[in-house]
């Protein structure tokens, strides 16, 4: 049946337990290549996106299971000090999550073994890293957000699910390193995709959003 824009939009969530089950690159390929018709200011498309799959896949995982390298994130993914509503948000997004899992807030380790899954892509078959070049500033930054948005969407369309990971950007030197990316490239994020594990109660998870009341003004 076909899916309307606004029920892809609906349904397009982070998911962060996936099945084994293939996505071939042909599929991935035609994804990218309509997601680069994504508003881009001055037509710069700054993107630079990489992908693992298969082969790759099992050998970025062993090294980065061998890596031994410093790390030193390009970027902070949250602020210092990050306040309200904000810090409410993300604070509540977590227990919910934890909550689902029924991982209490004293069980540090389990909650440490939770964030760690990222770095297996969730168990997904497929892995994208996004790069920038350096010398680009916070507009190219908005157009990564756009491209991946539209990938997301078009995830949703042909059956696929997806999670956007910033939290690859705390192995930046070792994602370039086996990528053999130069130092003039900065790593915004990977993404998981494939299917989701619906069995994996991680999946539950819906986040709210906040009233638009809270963050829309109609100047009259």
């Amino acid at each position: 049946m076909h899916k309307t824009l606004s029920e892809i939009i609906k349904n397009r969530k982070s998911i962060r337990s996936f099945t084994d089950k293939p996505v071939s690159n042909d599929i991935i390929r035609e994804m990218l290549q309509k997601s680069s018709r994504a508003p881009s200011g001055g037509n710069l498309q700054p993107w630079k996106i990489y992908i693992v799959n298969e082969k790759s896949m099992k050998d970025f995982l062993e090294f980065q299971k061998n890596w031994k390298g410093k790390e030193e994130p390009p970027y902070p993914i949250y602020p210092e000090k990050l306040k309200e509503p904000y810090k409410t948000s993300r604070n509540q997004m977590g227990e919910q999550m934890y909550s689902l899992l029924d991982i209490k807030r004293e069980d540090k380790i389990g909650r440490m073994n939770q964030m760690l899954k990222n770095f297996d892509f969730f168990d997904a078959p497929v892995g994208m890293f996004c790069f920038i070049d350096k010398q680009m500033g916070l507009p190219q930054w908005s157009d990564l957000g756009m491209f991946l948005q539209t990938f997301m969407l078009l995830a949703v369309d042909n059956n696929l699910d997806t999670c956007a990971q910033e939290s690859w950007s705390l192995k930046q030197n070792c994602v370039k390193t086996y990528l053999g990316i130069s130092d003039d490239s900065i790593l915004f994020c990977g993404m998981a995709i494939g299917h989701a594990n619906m069995d994996d109660k991680v999946n539950e998870l819906n986040t709210p959003r906040r009233p638009i009341d809270e963050w829309a003004t109609f100047i009259e």
